[in-house]
């Protein structure tokens, strides 16, 4: 696990600890690696789980999908990001969403259940995982709060624009990188991907704004 050690140290889930400590917690947690080929899935709706996933390399993608193969992508998780924690955290909970890699990806799977009970070894480091695990989850609800945000706009220009700009704001610029691409973009909007592009080509030539793949540029001289 040591190897792991850099990637981990910028995850809030392990604030403030010591490389000894979050080598403490993973043997506390049942720490295990996976690794996972692009579009195979981690989780799947419908299965129960004890443990959440922590993206190592690679990338995963938070979904929900119905029987027809409609796609709503809930999130995007990079290296450092937690998946899962919910339902883990909750037991006989159901997952109602998959977790799919994106791309070839390694994941760490923790128990977070041994979080809720009393530490068998005593581990001193108990209490602060605890409270970091509380602000790691708190920041879930604030992701997922933004996508209902975008969502509940009721047209297609709407939802872009309050993405867009939640995220210009989010990285401090009016010139950034999104991470998803085109498809990605409408299944997270929950809009029609040729609906989506004819807005954006308006917006394009309305002065609002520039793209390039997934680079945006926004101009706010222009009243959208």
């Amino acid at each position: 696990m040591k190897k792991y050690l850099p990637i981990l140290k910028t995850c809030p889930f392990f604030s403030g600890l010591e490389d000894g400590e979050i080598l403490s917690i993973l043997s506390c947690l049942n720490a295990s690696v996976v690794s996972r080929g692009r579009d195979s899935y981690i989780f799947s709706a419908g299965d129960e789980t004890d443990v959440m996933g922590l993206v190592l390399s690679g990338s995963a993608l938070i979904i929900q999908e119905d029987l027809w193969g409609h796609r709503n992508i809930l999130s995007k998780c990079r290296p450092g990001a937690f998946f899962g924690e919910p339902y883990a955290a909750t037991p006989g909970a159901v997952l109602n969403i998959s977790v799919v890699a994106e791309e070839d990806s390694e994941i760490l799977l923790l128990n977070v259940r041994r979080l809720l009970v009393t530490c068998a070894t005593a581990c001193v480091h108990h209490q602060k995982i605890i409270r970091n695990l509380v602000s790691v989850l708190a920041n879930k609800i604030l992701i997922f709060n933004d996508k209902i945000t975008h969502v509940s706009k009721r047209t297609t220009r709407e939802k872009l624009l309050s993405y867009l700009s939640v995220e210009s704001v989010r990285k401090g610029s009016l010139s950034f990188d999104i991470p998803f691409d085109r498809q990605q973009l409408a299944d997270y909007l929950c809009v029609e991907r040729a609906a989506m592009s004819a807005e954006l080509s308006k917006l394009r030539k309305e002065g609002i704004l520039k793209t390039n793949r997934n680079h945006f540029e926004l101009y706010i001289n222009n009243n959208g």
